[in-house]
């Protein structure tokens, strides 16, 4: 795990490993007002739906992945991002194995 410093530079799709049939995260950044984590899924990996009170922007650094929101299906590949907003039930899955950067805003 590779916690992050301010002011300190990565390579931001360096911060998660693939690890086999596994889904595989790293917090960078945990605030009051948000989060950022990234994430390396394997292929046929997936977080079921769940809802969040905040909203949530993905971004697809690696792969490509299968993410429901309000039961209608997008696939984003890499560097495509999409918002999930607050209340909403989303779900995610590995098509391919992906990495994403997942910043949740707080308000």
């Amino acid at each position: 795990m590779i916690k992050s410093e301010a002011e300190k530079k990565f390579v931001l799709e360096k911060t998660a490993d693939f690890r086999k049939d596994s889904i595989v995260s790293n917090t960078l950044l945990s605030k009051k007002t948000g989060t950022i984590t990234t994430f390396a899924f394997d292929k046929g990996q997936f977080l079921s739906e769940h809802t969040a009170p905040f909203d949530a922007c993905v971004y697809i650094m690696q792969g490509e992945a299968e993410i429901k929101i309000s039961g209608r299906k997008h696939t984003v590949k890499k560097g495509e991002m999409i918002i999930m907003p607050a209340g909403k039930p989303h779900a995610l899955k590995a098509v391919k194995k992906f990495k994403m950067a997942l910043i949740m805003i707080k308000s």
